[in-house]
Parts: structure tokens; C-alpha cells; sequence
């Protein structure tokens, strides 16, 4: 791994126990190592999305949290769409953090102690156009180059546990060797 970079800032922090779409805020969250966020629907060892469960519930959990950039709600508010920390389900929303960028197994160091290892993007579904009508076309698009573009944020799994709030620093641990792009987890 190279060096920690500080990049960013945590906005927000959120966990829901029940299965639902949006997330409220909280002051803060624990994550706990090879779990998730403690007390969220999507924490465990295995699958925990509804769909993914019923597919194969022994897969291992990529998504035990889910972070995602405050500024796409600046992207999807110039469309006409507002909003805000946890309504698309994210467990840690960053500022001033290329999430979209990182490459496959990199580490974001969340405040004193907790790290997350991202495992791969989040692919919005339709339940981003039933949150909001439209927001879907919004965080999935189209490069020039004609590759999808997914904005909905990175999954990760929890590699060190610790508290996470609003305010703390989010450090950059890139993996050494070739970066391997994130693909949908």
C-alpha cells in the first residue's frame, strides 16, 4: 500500500436496522471488522440485499457499507434533484473524495481508527427512481467513450473497526501494484 493521503471528509454518517430504501442520519456509527456497521440491515459476513439473498445467501458481504460523494447531490441538484446524507442508503457520505476514481482494494481511512477496504461500485437500481422519479437517469449514465457510468457511490468491507462521525478525516491508501478499476459488487 502507498503512502495515506488525507482527501477528504466524512459529511454525514447513517444506519438503518430495517431494509429500506434511505438511511437516517445519526451522530455517529461503529464499524466493526468483517461485519459492517453496527446495528445497519446490511451488516454481516454474508449477503445481506434482499436480491443477492435470494440468489445465494452464502456469498461473502462486498457491501457491508456503502459511502458515497456529497458532490453528486451538487451533480443531481443541477437536474432538478434534491438530496441529501442518507437518502440513497449510504452508510458514510465524503467530501472531497474521488470515491468513483479509487481503484479496486483501496483502503479509506475513516477518522482515528476505522478502515474500509472498497470492494467495487454500487449499481443503482430502480428503487433510486422510486425514491425520486428521474434520479435514476441521473447517477447512471453514459461515457463518451459509451461505458456506463455509475454514481451511486463504492462498497466496501470493514477491515479495522472504530467509530466513524461527521467531520472526520477520510485518508486515501492506494494498493501497490496495478490499479484494478471497480466494477459493480
Amino acid at each position: 500500500m502507498s503512502a495515506l493521503q488525507e482527501t477528504g471528509r466524512v459529511v454525514a454518517v447513517s444506519r438503518d436496522a430495517e431494509h429500506r430504501f434511505s438511511k437516517p442520519v445519526v451522530e455517529e456509527i461503529s464499524l466493526v471488522a468483517g461485519w459492517g456497521v453496527e446495528g445497519d440491515a446490511h451488516a454481516g459476513t454474508t449477503v445481506q440485499h434482499r436480491s443477492r439473498v435470494a440468489r445465494d445467501p452464502s456469498q461473502p458481504n462486498l457491501r457491508q457499507v456503502h459511502l458515497l460523494h456529497a458532490e453528486v447531490f451538487d451533480e443531481v441538484a443541477a437536474a432538478g434533484h434534491t438530496v441529501v446524507p442518507g437518502d440513497m442508503g449510504e452508510n458514510v457520505t465524503t467530501r472531497g473524495v474521488d470515491l468513483l476514481g479509487l481503484p479496486t482494494g483501496a483502503l479509506l481511512h475513516l477518522g482515528d481508527e476505522a478502515c474500509v477496504r472498497v470492494t467495487g461500485l454500487r449499481n443503482p437500481c430502480q428503487q433510486i427512481n422510486d425514491f425520486d422519479p428521474g434520479l435514476l437517469r441521473a447517477v447512471l449514465g453514459r461515457a463518451e467513450d459509451g461505458t456506463v457510468e455509475r454514481k451511486g457511490g463504492v462498497m466496501g468491507v470493514v477491515v479495522a473497526g472504530g467509530v466513524v462521525r461527521a467531520g472526520d478525516t477520510v485518508r486515501v491508501e492506494l494498493p501497490a501494484g496495478e490499479p484494478q478499476p471497480l466494477v459493480p459488487v
